[in-house]
């Protein structure tokens, strides 16, 4: 998998929360989850500028993204992205990927992470395994289920739009956060299970609590304040 390494959208505005860095794949578009006021009020206008009709459609698209965003960051979703890969036979699929953090009430999160691990090794029919990642001890679970799909109005006579999706999950916490971390890709691409599947653990693989970008410190060179750095200043 090919990612381009990004920081939590914590991260990115040093808000005091949990700070990590994870990788997106190529043919996922991230969603703007706290757009400038800027934009928005650009998007109005450019609203109100659209013919009647296409003026209803732009609504409701707009609608749908607001209330999917509001949705998202009363989850304490730091980042969802839409991917859009091509089929064996030329359609288009599509699929979800967020990440996010849910608080363990006051608990250890490495404990609970241990115990879930410990029951998905015990278990191996429950659909959930454990992982061994780089970033610490997590797990892996994935389901087939029907979900309510959006893009239709559920009081309608119609009623909701329903379809079958593939959900896998990993959970994983570390040292830099007190939270658990969930990375969820969900696509209705059942066929496709396997190869999502190997993108999810990609994404979890790439998860880290280290600025990717500061340089390594070398084991060989000793802090610049201990006694042996300024001997070196001095002798060379």
């Amino acid at each position: 998998m090919t990612a381009t390494a990004a920081p939590s959208d914590s991260a990115a505005s040093g808000a005091a929360k949990p700070v990590f860095w994870y990788g997106i794949p190529h043919g996922y578009a991230k969603l703007e989850l706290e757009p400038p006021r800027e934009r928005i009020e650009d998007l109005v206008r450019e609203l109100s500028a659209l013919p009647a009709e296409q003026r209803e459609q732009a609504s409701q698209a707009l609608q749908f993204y607001a209330g999917m965003v509001t949705a998202l960051n009363a989850q304490n979703v730091h980042m969802c992205a839409v991917g859009y890969h091509p089929d064996d036979d030329g359609t288009i699929v599509t699929s979800t990927l967020t990440i996010s953090t849910v608080s363990t009430s006051g608990h250890n999160a490495k404990l609970v992470i241990a115990s879930l691990a410990g029951t998905a090794a015990d278990d191996p029919d429950s659909g959930m395994r454990p992982l061994e990642l780089p970033c610490g001890l997590g797990y892996l679970a994935e389901e087939k289920k029907s979900t309510v799909a959006p893009g239709r109005d559920p009081d309608s006579p119609d009623g909701p739009l329903r379809g079958d999706v593939w959900q896998g999950t990993i959970a994983v916490t570390g040292s830099g956060t007190p939270d658990i971390i969930l990375v969820q890709l969900v696509t209705p691409a059942l066929h496709l299970a396997d190869v999502y599947r190997d993108i999810l653990l990609g994404v979890a693989h790439t998860l880290t609590f280290t600025d990717p970008t500061k340089p390594t410190p070398d084991l060989d060179e000793p802090r610049a304040d201990s006694v042996e750095a300024a001997m070196r200043n001095d002798f060379g």
